[in-house]
């Protein structure tokens, strides 16, 4: 996805414009950002308390796919998720905090963002996503994949970093520590990615920002 050139600047700043800007001007020179201790400590704090304290019968294995596609498939990815519909007074924290993000982003990118799906995530020890991409090129469905992490006591050694390719042929990559309040925004379509096999459990926030693909005959996103 061509991001747009025509970058603004403007007045009346809030205290999240800076983070903000700097994620614009990160998606437009590099199609990625990485940003450690972005959240507020309010927001990431009332995340964090929420996950670690959710029942597991909350939590159900992460699939792959959609609709007729969608499976479970051990080899590709093991973790377990819960969606977020903002019934919780964090999930509610998280999405007014995500639309601030797509109304901004939208003002200096013009990128038509419509809709927004995010789920917690937890990855057990051992558990893994190996390299994939978010959306396909063509379908413009997901189109800005952002993954929050709320790890404070991670260190070297305890696993479970993403790895963002730059394109196919990398194999090296970028890794991002999922340590507490970082946050990595990449376009979905652009980015191969993984996360590591983790040695301890290890929680994070995932989301997508979609464009509207509705047609007589279909709603989105798809449910």
């Amino acid at each position: 996805m061509k991001l747009s050139t025509k970058l603004k600047t403007g007045s009346g700043h809030s205290p999240s414009d800076s983070l903000f800007e700097s994620i614009a001007n990160d998606l437009l020179v590099r199609g990625f950002s990485i940003q450690h201790k972005a959240l507020e400590l309010d927001i990431a704090d009332i995340l964090h308390h929420h996950i670690t304290n959710m029942p597991s019968t909350k939590f159900s294995d992460a699939s792959i796919g959609r609709q007729q596609t969608n499976q479970l498939n051990e080899d590709v990815r093991r973790d377990e998720i819960a969606w977020i519909n903002g019934e919780s007074p964090a999930g509610i924290k998280w999405l007014q905090w995500t639309q601030a993000l797509q109304s901004y982003l939208n003002r200096r990118l013009f990128l038509g963002l419509f809709s927004f799906e995010s789920h917690f995530a937890h990855y057990g020890k051992g558990n893994f996503y190996k390299r994939h991409i978010d959306a396909f090129k063509g379908e413009a469905n997901r189109v800005l994949s952002l993954v929050l992490y709320l790890n404070p006591q991670w260190q070297q050694g305890d696993g479970g970093e993403l790895v963002i390719y730059e394109n196919s042929a990398d194999k090296q990559g970028i890794r991002v520590n999922p340590e507490y309040g970082t946050l990595a925004v990449f376009l979905s379509e652009e980015f191969e990615h993984e996360v590591l096999p983790t040695h301890t459990d290890r929680y994070s926030v995932a989301g997508w920002f979609r464009v509207n693909t509705s047609t007589g005959e279909r709603a989105d996103p798809p449910q």
